[in-house]
């Protein structure tokens, strides 16, 4: 089998794009994921989360083959090493969206329904930082173009600051989410409410670590 950089050249930048148009495709799926869940629609659950393990394991290929083949002196103005840190940024969005998926249908985990107001547009607040973080990270081969500097640069400062804001925005909702869940706590088992807690932070997770790949993007520019 050709590796990527059969595919792509010597760079490593279009591959960590390609990587990250993956993990975000990864991502999205948990929306229509949770339609799913809403309406206890188990088997296109079930169907959803299999996209998501396979979107998955596509990202984990790509992110092998580059830790593989990435040469050791590139001639890049950006280390080796800093793009290995955010490509393992990148992962970390799709492995989550993975145990989301799995957590739900295991224990076919039902989101309850004075919660749906708030949870649906508090997950897709948490999508919309996988998607700011992907539409920065495809500035990539533009920053490299123009050697890191000049109004390119402005231009990802400007996402990355939009990421956090989306973050940020992410974490009051999962606030006013938690004050929801606390608020129905009686009604609920114990062994379930500590799930729901969990499930939460999890999504939210997806709004942090697409913030940390803001970071490491901008670590990139900064050197």
């Amino acid at each position: 089998m050709s590796s990527i950089f059969n595919m792509f050249g010597p760079s490593p930048i279009r591959p960590i794009e390609q990587h990250m148009r993956k993990v975000h495709q990864c991502a999205k799926q948990l929306y229509p994921f949770f339609e799913a869940v809403l309406k206890k629609d188990w088997a296109t659950a079930d169907k959803i989360k299999e996209k998501i393990l396979d979107f998955e394991k596509e990202a984990d290929l790509i992110k092998r083959d580059l830790r593989l083949h990435l040469p050791t002196g590139l001639f890049l103005p950006v280390s080796r090493t800093d793009l290995l840190e955010l490509l393992s940024a990148q992962d970390l969005i799709a492995n989550k969206t993975e145990d989301i998926a799995i957590l739900i249908t295991s224990r076919k985990m039902t989101i309850p329904e004075s919660l749906v107001p708030d949870f649906m547009p508090f997950l897709n607040r948490c999508l919309d930082a996988s998607k700011q973080a992907c539409k920065a990270i495809n500035e990539l081969d533009e920053l490299l173009e123009t050697g890191f500097r000049g109004s390119e640069v402005k231009i990802v400062e400007e996402m990355i600051l939009k990421l956090y804001e989306i973050e940020h925005d992410s974490d009051a909702r999962l606030a006013e989410l938690r004050h929801r869940i606390f608020e129905i706590e009686k009604d609920l088992s114990a062994i379930d409410t500590i799930f729901l807690y969990k499930l939460v932070q999890w999504i939210d997770d997806l709004a942090d670590d697409a913030q940390h790949v803001g970071s490491r993007l901008q670590i990139l520019i900064a050197r």
